[in-house]
């Protein structure tokens, strides 16, 4: 026998189905009227809801009602004059990411970074080397991070190319949300078990990954590896990293360096420029949907980049392309 029965109906000791209707009442009974709109419900038809007295219910629109929960959170970044007096400024953060490393957030929607080193007057007056200063960027040119280098007078003018330093990353709000280390080592072919390389951190104190500079002869290559150190991508260098009136690109590669994901471009700032100071300007391309965390380690990347092969005291030592 199926259920329900045909016709509705059913046998048995089981109840007729409700059909929306109310029984009869008795005469001189009835169910009463509704209360009017805005009073609470007639007892019996449970509690009112909490935080309100009964027979008080809030005014529509208003639950819950107004009170003082704090400071509303940040959503846009502050907004300012762009280069030339263009918008622009520093851009916006992305909301409602998640699994992000704070600060982070920036590269989640980027698949492009343009490093700009400001240029230093005294250095290029006296050739007394400073402390580089980079501005990070969008390609719409909306400032994402601010770069200075942290290192001393001495290692800077002996160690020259080669010189450890330590890169704070600062967002507009001058916190630090990127560290770089980079130690001092060899950049000599001579020295296989004494390269260079660089270790990421973000935020800073927790590693993300690192850059490793491999053994070759002729052109430069890199490893690019996650916290357990394991290669997750490559860059591949030109055979000759001497800038003359064009860009230097360095690819970015597959693991397995089969495939090109992106490149780190070294661009042609101008004669003067090149020729009297060691102020560089940089483009990074990475795919979009790549983990931020490689993003930033991408970051670091240009930095050791810029320190071996671009610096003013390396160019004019006119070294030969081999001497990795």
């Amino acid at each position: 026998m199926s259920y329900p029965p045909p016709g509705g109906q059913h046998p048995g000791p089981y109840p007729t189905p409700y059909n929306g209707q109310y029984p009869p009442m008795p005469p001189g009974q009835g169910y009463g009227t509704p209360p009017p709109p805005g009073y609470g419900p007639p007892p019996g038809y449970g509690p009112p809801p909490q935080g309100y007295p009964p027979g008080q219910y809030p005014p529509p629109g208003q639950y819950p009602p107004p009170g003082h929960y704090g400071p509303p959170p940040v959503i846009n970044q502050p907004m300012g004059p762009g280069p030339g007096g263009a918008p622009g400024g520093w851009m916006n953060m992305p909301q409602g990411q998640v699994n992000c490393p704070p600060g982070l957030e920036y590269l989640t929607m980027i698949d492009q970074l343009l490093v700009h080193q400001k240029v230093e007057l005294l250095e290029a007056l006296t050739g007394f080397e400073t402390k580089n200063k980079f501005t990070v960027k969008n390609s719409l040119g909306q400032k994402v991070y601010y770069a200075v280098e942290d290192s001393d007078c001495l290692t800077r003018n002996c160690c020259g190319p080669i010189r450890p330093f330590d890169m704070n990353i600062l967002d507009n709000y001058k916190n630090e949300v990127i560290h770089l280390h980079r130690p001092l080592a060899c950049d000599s072919c001579c020295f296989p078990c004494c390269l260079q390389s660089i270790e990421v951190s973000a935020p800073p104190g927790t590693v993300v990954g690192s850059v490793e500079q491999e053994w070759s002869i002729f052109c430069p290559s890199f490893a690019i590896k996650n916290p357990s150190g394991e290669t997750v991508l490559r860059i591949e260098g030109p055979f000759c990293t001497f800038s003359i009136c064009g860009d230097v690109e360095f690819k970015i590669m597959s693991a397995d360096g089969n495939t090109q994901v992106g490149k780190i471009s070294k661009q042609w700032s101008g004669l003067i420029r090149e020729m009297f100071t060691d102020t560089d300007y940089f483009g990074i391309t990475f795919p979009m949907d790549l983990d931020v965390r490689m993003k930033a380690v991408m970051l670091g990347a240009c930095f050791l980049i810029d320190a071996m092969f671009f610096e003013k005291s390396r160019n004019k030592e006119e070294d030969s392309p081999g001497m990795l």
